[in-house]
């Protein structure tokens, strides 16, 4: 029989501490002398009170392992949960935001999507500023615990092809997961504090050093200004450029680098195509720059570079409107976008890995007609690629084209327009931030959107966070009687 009980004492357990951390933004508010310090006071009080309740309420089960169904249960209403209690602030302080807008801000934060409802980000308080900060790093680390711990084991989305990497977890989750855990946080810790020093080195005031870093790290893309990184333009570029890059290797690379182990982060075919892959675009869009509009090529390479690796990262600055630029990248960073990182790290999207098995796996059909014959083998880092992986790979591709294409034609009949919908739906399922066009481009936000859309799009984000199918297997009755 299905016990709830190990999953609400989770949940209990993690939003308890998602109270003790809004003390952190309730101390920056009350050295700046904000009355909303009494917010996060309460919003914490709230969290802790609710959590600890739950958590001790349902302590007995707290040594029982969990199945297959808790565990894809538990993953997504973590996701739910920690968004819910995290937009209490935003719901009691000057912002005042309605429901909808909180939990639009606070899953984009957790989700570490970056789309924003909120405007006059500079007058802001800081405690806010912060605390939408906050949320976009656990987010950031949780889910690379999740894309290391829990999807390899669960065989969502190809991910199972990394499981031997990710650790033996299978039938000790919750162990583990602490383990892994502690060995990627002090990682996350480490990465933070470099790229703190490195944005203040360039300029950057302690505050949006604090701030950026955050939001860098998780690849979240949530800034301290309305005009995001345009504020720094220059150096601090090719800083956050640098560490967004850093953020979306595979954090099992770092991992067995702090264990004395150099070779796996070269030899890893994903970071090979990745790295690849961003230097390819920054040069197409420097010369694109160069001949197109005139620029100089110092500049346009900084420009690209950023752009580029912010969008395919799913971090989702934006230090000019690059729709601007032309017809060309108008369209070229809509499906950026939909490339995404490196799996067991903090981007999103698709991931370049699930690109190259599709390729290996198209290499493999076209031998295959050329010589009827013959056997071939998709291959991954000199690995052949069993049919289980590649079909999980091919499900994948198939429920989030699905998903972008219903997505899309709900937001469009909500009253969106073509461009506003399509992107809006894409930014959303990828977990980038901003879309295209006037409305949500990155010279806009979404605040202007209708309700409805906002709740589509808050829940497309969670979908996209999650890979998927882990959330719609959910709602599937095999997977309930299995």
């Amino acid at each position: 029989m299905f016990d709830p009980r190990p999953i609400a004492y989770v949940i209990g357990l993690v939003v308890a501490v998602l109270g003790v951390t809004m003390f952190v933004p309730m101390l920056v508010d009350l050295y700046y002398g904000s009355p909303d310090w009494a917010v996060f006071l309460q919003s914490a009080m709230i969290s802790i009170v609710f959590g600890g309740t739950l958590a001790l309420a349902t302590a007995n089960t707290a040594g029982q392992g969990l199945s297959i169904q808790q565990i894809f249960l538990l993953t997504t209403l973590v996701w739910i949960a920690l968004p819910l209690f995290g937009a209490l602030p935003f719901m009691m302080s000057v912002v005042d935001a309605r429901v909808v807008d909180a939990m639009f801000e606070a899953m984009s934060g957790m989700t570490t999507t970056g789309s924003t409802v909120f405007s006059g980000l500079d007058d802001l308080p800081a405690g806010i500023l912060l605390w939408r900060s906050m949320l976009q790093w656990f987010g950031g680390i949780g889910i690379i615990v999740v894309a290391m711990v829990f999807m390899p084991e669960l065989r969502v989305g190809g991910m199972q092809i990394f499981r031997s990497e990710a650790f033996d977890t299978m039938g000790k989750v919750l162990p583990r997961a602490v383990e892994i855990a502690g060995r990627i946080f002090w990682i996350y810790i480490g990465l933070t504090v470099a790229n703190v020093l490195a944005y203040l080195a360039v300029g950057m005031t302690p505050f949006d050093a604090i701030n950026h870093a955050f939001t860098t790290i998780s690849t979240g893309g949530f800034s301290t200004h309305d005009a995001s990184m345009g504020v720094y333009q220059g150096a601090p570029e090719y800083v956050a450029s640098v560490f967004m890059i850093l953020a979306s290797l595979p954090f099992v690379r770092f991992i067995q680098l702090a264990a004395g182990t150099a070779r796996p982060l070269f030899t890893d075919p994903q970071v090979r195509g990745y790295l690849t892959f961003i230097a390819s675009i920054t040069l197409v869009l420097a010369l694109y720059r160069l001949i197109a509009n005139g620029d100089h090529f110092e500049h346009g390479v900084r420009e690209g570079l950023f752009n580029a690796v912010s969008i395919i990262s799913g971090t989702g600055y934006a230090s000019v409107d690059y729709q601007l630029w032309g017809a060309f990248p108008f369209v070229a960073f809509f499906f950026l976008g939909l490339v995404g990182g490196c799996a067991g790290s903090t981007a999103c999207s698709v991931k370049i890995f699930r690109y190259q098995l599709l390729f290996a796996s198209v290499k493999a059909q076209i031998r295959a007609i050329h010589s009827p014959h013959g056997v071939f083998v998709p291959r991954y880092g000199g690995r052949p690629v069993g049919e289980d992986i590649l079909s999980s790979v091919m499900a994948f591709f198939v429920m989030f084209v699905v998903s972008l294409g219903v997505l899309s034609v709900a937001l469009a009949m909500t009253g969106l327009d073509t461009v506003t919908a399509l992107s809006g739906a894409a930014t959303a399922l990828a977990n980038v931030g901003p879309g295209l066009g006037d409305t949500i481009g990155p010279s806009g936000n979404f605040a202007a959107l209708n309700d409805t859309a906002k709740w589509l799009l808050t829940a497309a984000m969670l979908i996209g966070r999650l890979e998927v199918l882990s959330v719609y297997v959910l709602f599937t009755l095999r997977f309930w009687r299995d």
